[in-house]
């Protein structure tokens, strides 16, 4: 072990090191009906230190985060049934503006991902279905309806980016093109 990190709070959900690996994000289920600080928080790599836990300031817990792989962007999926744009760089600002809605969570921890080229955000849904937004627009461009269960994630393939592995919460795999 070379660093402990810790957050003080109950279960880390998701990390995310971002450009350079100075410095990575976690998220966290400490929300509380008075409070939304420590969901996202950002640390310092070298000093273990915290940087900041005023990230997010919605009461909704965040599954899932992903960095986009051009722009210094990154998403966290939100149990608000939404994926929220955030600055990668300090101080880290959520884009008000920009919203990818029409997915559902619903508790389960739906993973989100962006195409190779940075054009397409992908996420699963507690429904079964698989939702394609246009990362400029945060426009729905398709779904598929591939499972009977939650989809929990969507991945592009990091080789071919034609192919798309999707998995649902009883286990299921499929691979699409």
């Amino acid at each position: 072990v070379l660093r402990v990190y810790k957050a003080a709070v109950q279960q880390t959900l998701d990390m995310l090191f971002l450009p350079e690996g100075r410095e990575f994000l976690t998220s966290t289920d400490a929300v509380s009906r008075d409070s939304a600080d420590r969901t996202i928080i950002a640390w310092d790599f070298q000093s273990a230190a915290k940087i900041s836990n005023q990230i997010f300031h919605e009461r909704y817990t965040c599954p899932s985060l992903t960095l986009h792989p051009e722009e210094s962007i990154f998403v966290a999926q939100t149990n608000g049934n939404y994926l929220a744009l955030f600055s990668a760089q300090r101080p880290y600002r959520i884009n008000k503006k920009k919203r990818y809605e029409g997915h559902k969570v619903e508790g389960f921890a739906v993973g989100c991902e962006f195409s190779p080229d940075g054009t397409l955000l992908v996420t699963g849904s507690s429904d079964g279905k698989v939702f394609f937004y246009n990362y400029h627009t945060a426009r729905i461009i398709r779904t598929l309806s591939p499972h009977k269960e939650a989809c929990v994630s969507a991945i592009f393939h990091p080789v071919l980016p034609s192919l798309l592995a999707t998995c649902d919460w009883a286990g299921e795999i499929k691979i699409w093109q």
